[in-house]
């Protein structure tokens, strides 16, 4: 092995009771997973399971060490170099964000490099992350909205709306320069960006739990209208901008109407 990286809610001080020890294992040469699980069966593992795609260099490994849960990322140094300049390049992955909080525990000073080559997140990877995050917002017409608030397209709805909340995390995170993680425990997650709309993870939350299709829609794009205007100037941004206003101006009036007309 030549790098052994705490990865996960453990290296960032956050675990509780129900989280999981996950380690990214680098080693000099590729391992087939077969190895893999005989090395995890080694180290004591058991009920070993994998999961993901498999028949790539990177080789996955889960199992319990006395009831505790632990999952194995095994990857080649080959592979984990590409990876890294991948990242830095634009290539999107939470790889990024476990990298950056990675812990230590076996190195040759690998992860060393790694943090400090991730702790310049490129402008050009931020403001192209930002106009690939705006592109759906608008090119159609505002209108088009209500097709998803009709009555029995919740489905359609919801897709939208994690989808769009999606795409609002990726602006955010790349405005703050900070590699984007998985949306596991959001709120503490955006709360120390400095640049974001006014409770962003409450809105969020807010907007997937509303059950007034057409509220719901409101809330959201409200957040993706505050969004894009803290984002810089591109034709997606701009675009989303001028569509984004007059949907949610649409959706405002059909909202207000609707509470006026309720018995």
């Amino acid at each position: 092995m030549v790098e052994v990286v705490l990865t996960g809610s453990v290296s960032r001080g956050v675990a509780d009771e129900v989280s999981d020890i996950e380690m990214l294992i680098v080693t000099a040469e590729p391992l087939d997973l077969e190895t893999c699980f005989g090395h995890a069966a080694q180290i004591g593992l058991e009920s070993l399971d994998t999961w993901g795609a498999q028949g790539s260099p990177a080789s996955r490994v889960f199992g319990y060490l006395e009831g505790v849960p632990i999952e194995l990322i095994w990857w080649p140094r080959e592979f984990a170099e590409a990876a890294v300049a991948g990242l830095l390049a634009g290539e999107e992955s939470s790889s990024a964000d476990a990298i950056a909080n990675g812990v230590p525990l076996r190195t040759a000073g690998l992860l060393a490099r790694w943090q400090e080559q991730l702790a310049d997140y490129p402008e050009e990877v931020a403001a192209a992350r930002i106009e690939s995050a705006a592109l759906t917002w608008g090119g159609y017409a505002p209108e088009g909205m209500f097709t998803i608030a009709r009555p029995g397209e919740r489905l359609s709805c919801a897709e939208r709306l994690l989808d769009d909340a999606l795409r609002v995390l990726k602006i955010v995170y790349a405005l703050n320069r900070v590699w984007e993680p998985t949306t596991k425990r959001l709120a503490a997650r955006v709360d120390e960006l400095p640049v974001k709309p006014d409770r962003l993870a409450e809105r969020i939350e807010e907007a997937l739990n509303e059950p007034d299709l057409l509220r719901a829609l409101l809330l959201l794009n409200e957040l993706q209208l505050e969004t894009v205007l803290l984002a810089p100037s591109g034709p997606n941004v701009d675009r989303a901008r001028r569509w984004l206003s007059e949907v949610v101006e649409l959706l405002q009036a059909a909202s207000s109407a609707s509470k006026s007309s309720a018995p």
